[in-house]
């Protein structure tokens, strides 16, 4: 298998169309096609559906990328191993994290990245979407929920629980709630992705139907308002770490329940090989996150 073919292959899925990829490479549409040709013959599968106007991925294309990255990133450390001029992680690091989180916890760390790494570029999508991230050619996604079953790689960075909180001149307004059901009489301020509170109470979930008079899709809104004192919110804890320490937040721990236990999740592609410049991410997130 020629690694360059299979870089080529990368720049495909990327412009979608050979003509494109032709032009990125500086070789004819026809050469381009050839070489592709090529890697498929290797392989003994076809990963790429051709029109006269675009290309699309076959379900083995698609299973080929995150490997063909793997292959990409390989060559390039072992490169750059022996290079005297080599210092720190290199190439473009793809991270898509919560908006809220990625805010507070990834962009301080941003500068301090580059600094270190004079080669590595970042580029980071903030959204509360669950996003394809071998599709979308992702290296690392910060996800902060219970993990389902998944041929995806997860890591662990931190805990990171629910927690029930108040300003507390809201609590002196409204008093604060002892039971799940005293949070029927609040202003319960909430995620619009999320309509449901989650609790646990004897290591079974519980789902409690709140209501309130605001709700946003993100947790900047909520935390927002609830530190205006409109209500209370549940949130995870890195959320409102801040804030808690500040005392313009209060947790609220309730007598039979108590919130959900997440955690932070640094998800892989695959981990056949990892990539100095994702490792080096991580560790600096779990570090920062200590």
């Amino acid at each position: 298998m020629n690694l360059q073919d299979v870089s080529l292959f990368l720049v495909i899925t990327e412009t979608r169309s050979l003509t494109q990829a032709a032009k990125r490479q500086g070789i004819s549409a026809m050469a381009v096609s050839r070489r592709l040709a090529s890697l498929e013959q290797a392989l003994g599968t076809r990963l790429l559906q051709r029109t006269t106007r675009s290309v699309s991925l076959t379900q083995e294309g698609m299973e080929f990328i995150p490997y063909a990255r793997a292959l990409i990133d390989a060559e390039t450390g072992a490169r750059a191993l022996f290079s005297p001029s080599t210092q720190g992680a290199s190439g473009l690091l793809r991270i898509t994290a919560p908006s809220g989180f990625g805010r507070r916890n990834i962009l301080p760390l941003v500068p301090e990245l580059l600094s270190e790494n004079p080669k590595l570029s970042i580029d980071l999508q903030l959204s509360e979407d669950v996003v394809d991230i071998v599709g979308r050619g992702i290296d690392v996604a910060i996800r902060i929920a219970p993990l389902k079953d998944s041929t995806l790689i997860a890591r662990k960075i931190t805990g990171n629980p629910r927690i029930i909180c108040a300003s507390p001149a809201y609590l002196t307004a409204k008093g604060k709630p002892v039971t799940v059901e005293d949070l029927t009489q609040h202003n319960c301020l909430r995620l619009s992705s999320v309509p449901q509170w989650i609790l646990e109470r004897d290591g079974d979930i519980l789902r409690v139907g709140v209501e309130g008079r605001f709700r946003s899709d993100n947790v900047e809104g909520v935390r927002e308002m609830c530190v205006l004192g409109l209500g209370i919110a549940q949130l995870t804890r890195w959320d409102v770490m801040k804030e808690i320490q500040e005392g313009t937040l209060v947790e609220i721990e309730l007598s039979d329940a108590r919130p959900q236990d997440l955690s932070v999740w640094a998800v892989l592609p695959t981990t056949r090989y990892l990539p100095l410049r994702v490792s080096t991410f991580i560790d600096k997130l779990k570090f920062s996150l200590r």
